[in-house]
């Protein structure tokens, strides 16, 4: 099978690339990615030499670029988003962009040649919930900031080709995926560098947000099964069963590292900070056999180990030297 994977160079993105490189040994896949600030060629090391393997550096808004890549492949699995709810709250013009018109521009070209699409999604898009209750295929949208409203809008885009067009399509939404590779400004790698780096971790508000956390090598076993034997038109939820406050991550975090908690800085919350996030994966484990395979606490340790035994990875990152390897190769 021939895969055109966009967003690629990211966190979730190359994750799954090394997944599917590792698991299928007969599989093509075209890596396609703009290498904006959290595009990463670092991430891909160790693949770039494989005869399997081919990065395209692109925009999906790009049109002509995109109808001669998903002119050549079988599938495309779409990564490529702007992923940061803080920055969509500063600017949400980058959300629009890239969430909705990049995913029409991907959508009109997988159209043109009926090709199997698969759309990555956030449980963001459902909103917040109370105390009880989960998200599930059913639940109503009701996004709270710039980034998941754009995401809301690429989900109903990609349902509608399969309603209007037919096209093969599929979606899943994750919960809040942690591992190796993810940029230094999502909650866990940003607690875990500041913390080796001597730093304090920020909280937002009272700590007390709830998310469901799945380890991202889970959310890539998820993916495939549901771009292989997943029903065309359906949606699934992924989520990893393990609901953690923003203050018991920390906590853990802290505990393995070795520190106390001194080392927590309260700093103002979020706008319309989301309280709490929470999925019902029953479908896929019914009906497609998905189960997460690592624990909150086995993973967790995997994670904050991986970033300590690389922190050249994230301190290129943090300083902005990682763009030298771009350079390097597209004179950019």
């Amino acid at each position: 099978m021939k895969l055109l994977v966009t967003g690629g160079a990211g966190f979730i993105g190359s994750n799954f690339i090394h997944y599917i490189l590792k698991k299928y040994s007969d599989y093509q896949i075209t890596n396609l990615d703009a290498l904006t600030y959290c595009g990463n060629l670092e991430n891909l090391k160790e693949v770039e030499n494989n005869v399997n393997y081919k990065f395209v550096k692109g925009d999906i808004c790009d049109v002509e670029l995109v109808d001669n890549l998903i002119k050549n492949c079988d599938a495309i699995v779409h990564f490529a988003a702007e992923s940061h709810v803080d920055r969509s709250i500063l600017d949400s013009s980058p959300f629009i962009k890239t969430n909705i018109l990049g995913t029409v521009n991907l959508l009109n070209a997988a159209q043109k040649y009926n090709k199997r699409f698969h759309h990555v999604s956030t449980d963001e898009v459902f909103g917040s919930l109370g105390s009880i209750g989960y998200f599930c295929e059913k639940s109503l949208y009701d996004p709270h900031s710039p980034y998941s409203a754009s995401k809301a809008a690429s989900d109903h885009l990609v349902r509608s080709y399969f309603y209007t067009h037919g096209l093969p399509i599929t979606i899943t939404n994750c919960s809040n995926n942690y591992g190796p590779y993810q940029f230094p400004e999502k909650l866990i790698p940003l607690f875990v560098t500041n913390l080796l780096e001597g730093e304090k971790v920020p909280i937002y508000g009272d700590g007390l947000n709830i998310r469901d956390w799945l380890y991202v090598e889970d959310h890539c076993h998820a993916i495939d099964l549901v771009l292989h034997k997943g029903k065309i038109g359906e949606t699934y939820c992924v989520g990893g069963d393990e609901e953690r406050t923003n203050m018991e991550i920390t906590r853990k975090i802290l505990e393995i590292l070795g520190f106390n908690e001194e080392k927590i800085e309260y700093v103002v919350d979020r706008k319309a900070h989301d309280k709490r996030y929470a999925i019902d994966a029953s479908k896929i484990k019914k009906e497609l056999g998905w189960l997460p395979e690592h624990t909150f606490e086995d993973a967790m340790e995997k994670t904050i180990k991986w970033y300590t035994k690389n922190q050249e990875w994230w301190k290129r990152i943090k300083t902005g030297e990682y763009r030298d390897y771009y350079k390097k190769q597209y004179n950019k």
